[in-house]
């Protein structure tokens, strides 16, 4: 077998030891170490937690307002929908009496006219009947006096027949008698 030839970070013949950097005594962790707790003294010299929490709290009371603000908009919101739905359902009632009504009013009026057409089917047929009952008069005078008429010139004929100037003088002096 061919022998294979890898890459490797190792040294040859095996695993190396590296030298780590000193400076001070102090290795580089121990410099980090330090270089942090600096920097956290400093943050807390200059007060920068303090900075950053009254910023946070800034930020907390601004986000507050507006939930605060979007709390009291959903309160208006919903008195205006609750506003909304009385006016609509007194809407509904309105519509509901005022439809009650027109058929009420409906109603009258149509009796009403009702009414009207009886009474004026009413008087027109008594305006009727009267007339009938003068146009029979009329006819029952006019019969009449046609009758007396044709009775009295009968008569005048029977008289002329049979009466003459004596039997008259006879009738006058009787009813004459008669008187005294």
């Amino acid at each position: 077998m061919a022998e294979e030839t890898h890459a490797s970070t190792q040294a040859p013949g095996g695993a190396a030891e590296h030298a780590t950097p000193a400076a001070l005594g102090m290795d580089a962790t121990m410099w980090v170490a330090l270089a942090m707790i600096i920097v956290i003294a400093i943050a807390l010299w200059q007060r920068v937690p303090a900075m950053i929490g009254s910023a946070l709290d800034k930020k907390i009371a601004g986000i507050r307002d507006h939930i605060e603000a979007a709390e009291n908009l959903r309160k208006e919101a919903e008195a205006l929908k609750a506003d909304y739905q009385k006016k609509a359902k007194a809407a509904a009632k309105d519509a509901e009496a005022l439809k009650a009504a027109a058929a009420e009013e409906a109603k009258q009026i149509v009796a009403k006219a009702k009414a009207d057409a009886a009474a004026l089917i009413e008087r027109r047929t008594k305006s009727a009947e009267q007339k009938i009952a003068a146009a029979e008069r009329a006819a029952v005078a006019e019969v009449r006096s046609r009758a007396a008429s044709v009775a009295t010139a009968a008569a005048a004929q029977l008289i002329a027949k049979g009466h003459d100037p004596k039997a008259d003088k006879a009738i006058i002096e009787q009813t004459i008698s008669s008187l005294n």
